[in-house]
């Protein structure tokens, strides 16, 4: 296949580009003395908190790595497999390591730049996003190139239809180590950002009343190394796993349905063409002096745009040129590609506090932070019936358009290309993701350093605009991650077919195993959720007492006259963060294999089928609650209902900090359990054919 060259090219492309942005943000100034200080601090507690995840992470790698080989050796897996899973997951950590390694020397450059112009801290910011972005599907592309190329030499004698079904099969599993490193990622990274972020609020702004990112707080620099360990490194490894799950599923969908190399070369080129795309689209983004929330969204947005207006014309020739006569598949490309935009729009419309939404979410706190809390939890719960409908129509599309009523594998190519679709303008999608927590450490850094008042007001404008595209981004992570899971479940039930072809699978939702199995995938992600959100409560708990015991013990902290010990709460929080992620992990990995030695494929195919619906609508309305909490709160410290100090403010930082483990660990976490269910059950799918005990 020629087009695994091109392929091979995007991926070069992207990283090139990649440092080509971090050049530039690195070439920016730092500021003064003091904010370089501050940043460094940032940064080398962030590299202690990921040498230590990794080291944890290397561990588990090891044994299921050991697992695979032994399974490998009892003729349930390719010897490829085993090698394929460290892969997976070395280069989804490398990419959020080396987002995470840029976001640290941009935080300092940002406040500087927005001390400048507003444009100028907006280009900063997300020059160092474009940074995460590119390198994901640079990574990814690259990952996907050596294992073709690997696979086509070790299966060069096959017959060509033959060598490319086995290729399918043996790349579809490297998503089990993405999704595993992503998992852990996302969950470490979001228990230690909540826990010091709640534990920074309660304390800091409920109890003593200083300001978000005072110096005087001791968890300020915890709170600031959150943001790059979470949203910054696990969200680049979150989407690093859609990203290439989303393509390796769609080529084997594509053996199954018959369309061979032409139709595994598809989801490849349009994920190269997606980079040239977002190339050109981020050079769009850029704004003026005194632009408003709307003003600066749209800069954001024109750049998404004009990459999606691109992707759209190339996906028309790759499709004319590969498979002519199957110009529905165009459709179904199509139909990801405005899913994507309009699961962001709505996203926007429910988190944004120039919308409606969230400012009635605000109103409410006129009357306490208890009314702050219901009304969060309905806005978040309404705001899924689009979502679901969007992505529901997307799937009917491309299925139907693809000539799924007449051949069902052709049907499943294509919702496993509207996913492709959706995620093809990655690069500039996750850096307008990746920027907000940068944005976001910027206004703690000319807040502690006393910078002008608008300085402040400018990088407040840009966080309010972070944690909006933020929402937007974690919308588009959890859409894509159902569409990625449907192309999934379908390839779980061609290996198994490819595995055993006498095997008739009866999976009737009458089927018991399935309805029981339907049961324990719908419990999943509410486990899950329960976990990660009581991880983060007994992290917060034990950060509230330590900034009060330093509030109480060292004198002066408060007088501004004694530096707090900042070391200690990034301590804590590392340290609680490594253990309480073990868990949430454990039971994404270790139910589906329990449920398919127990009740067989058909069980695993209701689990998986349950997982993913009420995964989905739960991590949208966490998500959304979130945003619109954090939101309303910052509508109202820019002087709506009394402004800062009032009781409605502080009504509202009640609300915002239940949402911060919503939105931050909890919800963007569920798409990874989606996947990562998915993942386990295809790599464990032969030995659950061959042992269940129903």
């Amino acid at each position: 296949m020629d087009a695994i060259y091109f392929v091979a090219t995007g991926s070069l492309l992207a990283l090139l580009f990649a440092l080509f942005m971090f050049l530039r943000v690195k070439k920016q100034p730092g500021g003064t003395s003091e904010m370089l200080r501050i940043s460094e601090a940032v940064k080398k507690g962030a590299n202690a908190y990921l040498k230590r995840q990794y080291t944890g992470v290397a561990l588990f790698f090891a044994a299921v790595f050991c697992i695979l080989l032994i399974m490998a050796f009892n003729g349930y897996l390719s010897f490829f497999t085993p090698f394929a899973f460290l892969t997976g997951g070395f280069f989804s950590g490398l990419s959020g390591f080396i987002g995470m390694r840029t976001a640290t020397m941009a935080n300092c450059r940002t406040a500087e730049g927005a001390s400048k112009s507003l444009n100028k801290g907006l280009r900063v910011a997300f020059s160092a996003g474009s940074v995460m972005g590119f390198t994901v599907v640079g990574l990814g592309l690259l990952d996907l190139s050596i294992w073709y190329l690997i696979l086509n030499a070790a299966f060069q004698n096959l017959p060509a239809d033959e060598r490319i079904m086995q290729i399918t099969a043996n790349m579809l599993t490297f998503g089990m180590g993405a999704s595993s490193m992503a998992l852990f990622a996302r969950v470490g990274g979001g228990i230690f950002t909540k826990a010091a972020d709640v534990g920074a609020d309660l304390v800091g702004k409920v109890e003593v009343g200083i300001p978000e990112d005072d110096p005087r707080n001791p968890a300020v620099i915890a709170d600031n190394v959150g943001d790059n360990v979470g949203d910054v490194a696990g969200m680049g490894a979150d989407l690093y796993e859609s990203y290439v799950g989303s393509i390796v599923s769609t080529a084997a969908l594509a053996v199954a349905a018959g369309f061979g190399v032409k139709g595994v070369a598809v989801p490849m080129l349009l994920a190269a063409f997606g980079v040239l795309a977002s190339i050109i689209g981020s050079f769009f983004v850029k704004t003026k002096e005194g632009a408003s929330q709307k003003n600066l969204l749209r800069a954001l947005r024109t750049g998404t745009y004009i990459s999606a207006i691109i992707i759209v014309i190339a996906a028309y020739f790759v499709i004319r040129f590969l498979l002519p006569d199957q110009m529905g598949l165009y459709v179904a490309v199509l139909s990801g590609l405005v899913a994507g935009v309009l699961i962001g729009a709505i996203t926007e419309y429910f988190t944004s506090d120039t919308y409606k939404p969230t400012q009635r979410l605000a109103g409410s706190s006129e009357t306490g932070s208890a009314t702050v809390i219901i009304s969060g939890l309905s806005l978040g719960m309404l705001s899924t019936v689009a979502p679901v409908v969007i992505v529901g129509i997307s799937v009917l599309v491309s299925y139907y358009c693809t000539g799924g009523a007449t051949n069902f594998n052709t049907g499943l190519y294509g919702i496993g290309l509207s996913a492709v679709g959706m995620l093809s303008t990655l690069g500039i999608t996750l850096a307008t993701d990746a920027y907000g927590p940068i944005a976001d450490n910027a206004g703690g850094i000319a807040e502690m350093t006393h910078m002008d008042d608008y300085v402040r007001e400018r990088t407040d404008a840009l966080d309010s605009l972070g944690n909006t595209t933020a929402a937007t981004g974690k919308g588009f992570a959890i859409g894509s991650a159902a569409l990625t899971a449907l192309a999934l479940i379908a390839s779980y039930i061609d290996k198994v077919h490819q595995i055993n072809p006498n095997l008739k699978l009866d999976l009737a939702i009458t089927n018991p195993k399935v309805l029981v199995g339907l049961f324990i995938g719908g419990m999943l992600p509410f486990l899950f959720a329960a976990l990660t959100m009581d991880a983060v409560g007994k992290a917060a708990q034990s950060i509230v007492l330590e900034v009060r015991r330093q509030f109480k013990t060292i004198v002066g902290i408060l007088e501004g006259k004694t530096e707090p010990d900042y070391a200690s709460c990034v301590d804590m929080c590392t340290r609680s963060a490594q253990k309480l992620m073990i868990a949430p992990a454990l039971v994404a990995i270790i139910i589906p294999i329990a449920v398919g030695l127990l009740m067989g494929p058909e069980g695993v195919a209701g689990l998986l089928a349950g997982n993913t619906v009420t995964g989905f609508v739960l991590a949208i309305m966490m998500a959304n609650s979130g945003g619109a909490w954090d939101n309303a709160k910052k509508y109202i410290e820019q002087g709506a209902h009394g402004g800062k100090g009032s009781s409605q403010h502080k009504a509202s930082v009640v609300g915002d900090t239940v949402g911060d483990p919503f939105k931050d660990t909890s919800g963007p976490s569920i798409n990874i359990l989606i996947k990562l269910t998915s993942m386990v059950s295809i790599v464990f799918a032969a030995l659950v054919v061959a042992n269940n005990l129903l």
